[in-house]
């Protein structure tokens, strides 16, 4: 089935996106089943190549690691949820960046991470790089603007991430007036560490704008059907 959906997703030029190494278990089970970690496995079946889309990669060793970058493998951190199902912290992140894998920043599903809140997981990515590593200086704003921006860009293969001439306008204003930015000696500073999704003004989605000033059209009605909807699912 996986080198099916690969071959078909080749032949059309789309993206396939798979979790790999998520849990310490998921490893183990392919090792005991297979003799390969789940990253050695699926290079062997030829799976692996640019258009994949990797989430988590928590469990990769140093030769994984070299094949995701050979391969051109995205790999996409979802530190919220790792975190919420006790899956692992330790992304290695610092040693993905230094073999060439482009690395970008996901909330995973509402199941495992409740609000994807893409504010909240940048400052959680910080401050875990920090504390896992013991070392202050890791995950520089800079380098986790890019992951949350310009690197999901580069991921889906499209022209996003960056405001320019031609790319696309996915932009998100910040009320730089609310109280998380006083003062505002620092923007990255206080958008990383100290403001959080109240902050954001409006969202534009490839130029349409989806919410201004707070306001989403049609947000009561949507609330309506979720909370009439969900009861019949339980």
């Amino acid at each position: 089935m996986l080198q099916w959906g690969c071959n078909f997703a080749r032949e059309r030029d789309l993206l396939v996106h798979i979790h790999i190494s998520e849990t310490e278990k998921e490893n183990m089970d392919s090792i005991e089943k297979h003799g390969l970690t789940p990253t050695a496995y699926l290079d062997k079946i030829g799976l692996l190549g640019p258009n994949v889309i990797a989430a988590h990669c928590l469990w990769i060793d140093d030769n994984d690691m070299q094949i995701l970058a050979k391969r051109g493998v995205k790999v996409v951190h979802n530190i919220n949820s790792n975190l919420k199902i006790a899956s692992g912290y330790k992304f290695r992140y610092k040693e993905f960046l230094e073999a060439g894998v482009v690395v970008t920043l996901g909330t995973d599903g509402c199941a495992s991470s409740n609000n994807l809140d893409m504010l909240e997981t940048m400052k959680t990515t910080a401050l875990l790089q920090k504390g896992w590593r013991g070392d202050p200086s890791a995950m520089p704003m800079n380098e986790l603007m890019d992951l949350a921006t310009k690197n999901g860009g580069i991921a889906l293969g499209i022209d996003a991430g960056v405001i320019k001439e031609g790319a696309l306008a996915d932009i998100s204003l910040i009320d730089i007036e609310n109280y998380a930015f006083t003062p505002n000696i620092d923007f990255y500073a206080n958008l990383i560490y100290s403001a959080n999704s109240s902050c954001v003004d409006t969202v534009l989605c490839n130029g349409k704008v989806l919410m201004q000033n707070r306001n989403v059209i049609g947000e009561e009605e949507i609330l309506f059907n979720v909370n009439r909807l969900y009861r019949k699912l339980l």
